[in-house]
């Protein structure tokens, strides 16, 4: 018999109070710097407002913390215990903030954020969820909105799922690339980068994207002659074309 939502909700809020025992043990990992420094490269600035979502114990969000000193963090996860110990641990970080939400009913009425960082969540979020996920993202976006998405690349999570299982989350689910892209895309964001690396293993075991809101091109400002001309002979050099 197939659960209800609530029961699925109910599930997934009570493995997460669990897990949260096991993120304080964890700490700060390489995965939470690889985040960290994607969102920096991204366009993050000291004086950002950011919204996080799905945040744990706030292990990633006081790193974020730490880089906006004249702005704010608000951190968001559907665990009770998890941001319990969030408030917690990070007390000192008086930037940072913690609130108890799905998303589904997230509404700041008037309240924008200049970054959304996903990290490593939207795969535990089950599919059919992600439109109105991001429909409530773009009613807090401004024209300068970056949505920053990590995520476990599809084909490794695959193969976690047939052969270890048990090291996986309540919901872990491969995402199609192409419906996360339409779904952001619909709510007036554009895809500025992607990428798929390596973090843990060789065989590039994680992605990320990087999503700007859609404003209309105001000009078309050429590159100057000299660096088109650069990459023209690093490319020549690269592959010995000297005709």
């Amino acid at each position: 018999m197939e659960k209800s939502k609530t029961d699925q909700k109910e599930e997934v809020v009570s493995f997460y109070d669990q897990f949260a025992e096991k993120q304080q043990k964890t700490g700060i990992n390489s995965r939470h710097l690889s985040i960290l420094d994607k969102v920096k490269a991204a366009g993050l600035k000291s004086n950002h407002k950011i919204l996080e979502v799905g945040c744990g114990i706030g292990t990633v969000s006081y790193l974020l913390a730490t880089q906006v000193p004249g702005g704010k963090v608000l951190a968001v996860d559907i665990s009770p215990e998890s941001i319990e110990k969030g408030k917690i641990l990070w007390k000192a970080q008086t930037n940072l903030s913690f609130e108890v939400s799905d998303m589904s009913d997230f509404d700041k009425k008037g309240e924008t954020f200049d970054f959304f960082v996903f990290p490593d969540v939207l795969e535990h979020i089950p599919v059919d969820q992600h439109p109105r996920l991001f429909q409530n993202i773009s009613k807090h976006a401004h024209s300068d909105s970056v949505i920053f998405i990590h995520i476990p690349s599809p084909r490794y999570l695959q193969w976690m799922i047939e052969n270890e299982p048990e090291k996986l989350q309540v919901i872990d689910q491969p995402l199609d690339s192409g419906d996360l892209i339409k779904s952001i895309t619909n709510v007036g964001f554009y895809l500025e980068k992607m990428e798929t690396y390596s973090l843990f293993f060789a065989e590039k075991d994680y992605q990320y994207f990087v999503f700007r809101a859609a404003k209309p091109l105001k000009s078309s400002t050429p590159l100057s002659k000299w660096t088109v001309l650069k990459e023209r002979l690093r490319i020549r050099l690269k592959y010995g074309l000297t005709k």
